[in-house]
């Protein structure tokens, strides 16, 4: 669809190109649906605005490359080029019709997530940092990252390591890091639960 390719090309033209940088970084990172495969990095990079656009559309299809594109603005803070994109497509908030005020929306406070909660006790009481890393490689960390967090001499320096990486995740990339220690260390992540 022609209109869905000319609105990713129009998000991607208004971006700085310091933000057009950041964006391909970001879209190394951010979770995939599942049987979506990575543009690769040395393709990626060298992009313009118009090679982006197509290679979205090509690899991710009309719809998806739209949401991904939706979604690694919203994971860079522009929400209102992500919005509008998400307007475009059908699945984001609606402008309330002239002379009609929208309501105000509340401001709710997110609760801590789990890993954000327990992150000392984490860092001291993981043992096996390794299952954990295996798990998240190639979905939350990158080659770089994960031989990073590898290179560190202890369990709570690895950990440490891997929470360095943090602040650029999202939600899905805490969910992802939660269920590696479910797996791995099912008996803690229960005693941090009931703590």
């Amino acid at each position: 669809m022609e209109r869905t390719r000319d609105a990713i090309l129009d998000a991607l033209e208004n971006l700085t190109a310091e933000e057009f940088k950041k964006f391909k970084l970001k879209l190394l990172s951010v979770p995939l649906r599942e049987g979506y495969g990575r543009i690769p990095r040395g393709t990626l990079l060298p992009m313009d605005a118009v090679d982006l656009t197509d290679k979205l559309v090509s690899f991710y299809l009309d719809a998806y490359g739209a949401e991904l594109t939706a979604l690694v603005l919203r994971e860079m803070g522009m929400l209102k080029p992500a919005e509008q994109l998400q307007i475009f497509m059908g699945k984001g908030p609606r402008a309330a019709p002239a002379g009609i005020k929208a309501p105000p929306q509340p401001a709710a406070k997110p609760a801590l997530h789990f890993v954000d909660q327990h992150r000392s006790a984490l860092i001291t009481r993981v043992t096996d940092v390794d299952g954990v890393l295996d798990a998240l490689y190639g979905k939350v960390l990158t080659e770089e990252q994960y031989q990073a967090v590898r290179a560190e001499t202890t369990n709570p320096m690895k950990i440490r390591k891997l929470f360095s990486f943090a602040p650029a995740w999202n939600q899905t990339c805490k969910d992802l890091l939660l269920q590696a220690l479910r797996d791995t260390q099912p008996y803690l992540v229960n005693d941090l639960e009931q703590s």
